[in-house]
């Protein structure tokens, strides 16, 4: 059973939560950008190896800290994970198809991950907030206190 929201959010807190999501993906986006280029120029993989794993890394750490600190739901963690993959497995082979193809045709492999990171960021806050954590937004205990 899922939880239900408490009430509409007015304008204000949907303007938050988008300030929230926003940094939370940055500092996620962060952990992306170091984990890519640890992988990219220390270890020498190629642009979508390197791409994925970091993906990976950052995706894990975005979901954790926006579901408890931004959505603040209650929602069952393994059908918002599932929803989750399911938006990743969209979003990560054409992400990685067009990195690797705009990489081959010469252009930064930097500007590229910048691009993609920032597709990532509308996209991802959209489904998460029409999708996955539909109705049950501040459904979580102590969400109205602002813990």
């Amino acid at each position: 059973m899922q939880p239900t929201q408490k009430a509409p959010l007015t304008r204000k807190q949907n303007i938050l939560q988008f300030i929230k999501f926003t940094l939370f993906s940055a500092s996620a986006g962060l952990v992306q950008v170091v984990s890519f280029t640890l992988l990219f120029e220390l270890a020498h993989l190629g642009y979508w190896p390197s791409y994925l794993v970091a993906l990976v890394l950052s995706v894990l750490y975005n979901f954790t800290v926006n579901r408890r600190f931004t959505f603040q739901s209650a929602a069952s963690i393994p059908l918002a994970m599932l929803k989750v993959a399911g938006y990743y497995a969209v979003f990560t082979p054409l992400s990685t198809w067009w990195g690797d193809a705009l990489t081959r045709l010469g252009w930064n492999e930097y500007l590229v991950l910048a691009g993609t990171m920032v597709i990532n960021l509308v996209t991802e806050f959209l489904f998460c907030r029409l999708v996955v954590y539909r109705g049950s937004i501040n459904s979580r205990a102590g969400a109205a206190s602002g813990e």
